[in-house]
């Protein structure tokens, strides 16, 4: 029988947020924070949203660190894992949420340098960093990594945002590959598909038009906050709650998408 009181309990857990700046990525860190685990707080642009991010764990209580890097800068996402592993002494968390659109174009009109932009941050970057956190896993026994994907990875994206969903498809099913070679280490892979969450994401990369269409199409009647995506990431990374759950990729979309 589970015990209730003892889940969602991360004191003296290492976690690594990529993208915790603002948005999903800043939400899951606070409550990783609040829950007790101690968190590194990722940032590319951002600092003074990290910072904010960092002071709030602090002042509840918690530790918490911010770390500094152009996820397209192909030697960050080794570096993060070991600034990681020197603060803390392991990373036994990774919540992979590092990612965006660089804006909308059709496939037909996407530049060579679109490519680049999109599949570097999206593609190789997540999975760079799942490469670096997996050793450090692997030695511990034991660990939970958590990709950011996308309903786009499913529905190929709205207007504009083919590479992006493609993007996003290769992460789903790169989650599936990790989980397979990680299980017999004890580390368990999973993802968390966000629907049309009304973050800076979607502030930069849609128009109100474009995002009034899509709360049209969802069954909750209404587009997502960053906080009701977090509870996906606690239950995923949980070993009470889904110590049994590996290569999933659980969807938070209002219904928009039921797979």
């Amino acid at each position: 029988m589970i015990n209730p009181s003892q889940a969602l309990q991360f004191a003296g857990k290492s976690v690594l947020v990529t993208g915790g700046g603002s948005g999903i990525g800043a939400a899951v860190a606070q409550s990783f924070g609040a829950a007790g685990a101690r968190v590194a707080v990722h940032y590319s642009r951002n600092q003074e949203g990290a910072q904010g991010v960092a002071n709030t764990i602090r002042q509840a209580g918690g530790q918490a660190i911010t770390l500094a890097g152009d996820m397209l800068d192909r030697n960050v996402p080794d570096q993060l894992v070991a600034q990681t592993v020197q603060a803390f002494g392991g990373v036994d968390i990774l919540i992979n949420n590092a990612g965006d659109m660089f804006g909308r174009r059709a496939l037909e009109q996407a530049s060579d340098q679109d490519f680049d932009r999109v599949i570097g941050l999206n593609i190789h970057a997540a999975f760079a960093i799942c490469r670096a956190a997996a050793p450090v896993m692997r030695r511990a026994g034991q660990g939970s990594m958590i990709n950011t994907t996308s309903i786009a990875a499913r529905t190929g994206g709205s207007d504009g945002a083919g590479l992006y969903g493609a993007a996003k498809a290769f992460v789903s099913t790169m989650t599936r590959v990790f989980a397979r070679e990680m299980a017999p280490h004890g580390v368990r892979v999973n993802g968390v598909a966000p629907g049309v969450i009304l973050t800076d994401f979607h502030v930069r990369n849609s128009t109100p038009e474009q995002l009034e269409g899509a709360r049209r199409g969802i069954p909750m009647g209404r587009l997502g906050t960053a906080d009701e995506c977090v509870g996906a990431y606690l239950f995923l990374a949980d070993d009470v709650l889904s110590g049994y759950i590996t290569g999933q990729i659980i969807e938070v979309n209002g219904g928009q998408l039921m797979p």
